[in-house]
């Protein structure tokens, strides 16, 4: 039985051009974060713009993988 906790979706600090998304999605699938930005580009030019939707909206509900530290007001220690 496998007792490691399921790794969560989160938004990579390290690997972003606009907010991380890409980055985050390939980390958590396992794939090059290349393939998911050239994936937006395409979803994007087949739905219409509608990709646009589902990137805002995963920026809204996907935390960013350093969010302990900014959860923190200026100066108050951990």
């Amino acid at each position: 039985m496998n007792t490691t906790p399921p790794h969560r979706l989160t938004r990579s600090s390290t690997d972003k051009y606009v907010s991380g998304i890409s980055g985050g999605l390939g980390e958590h699938f396992g794939v090059d974060p290349t393939v998911v930005r050239v994936g937006w580009v395409f979803a994007t030019l087949v739905t219409g713009g509608a990709a646009l939707l589902a990137y805002a909206a995963l920026l809204v509900v996907v935390p960013r993988d350093d969010a302990a530290t900014e959860d923190r007001l200026p100066g108050v220690p951990a």
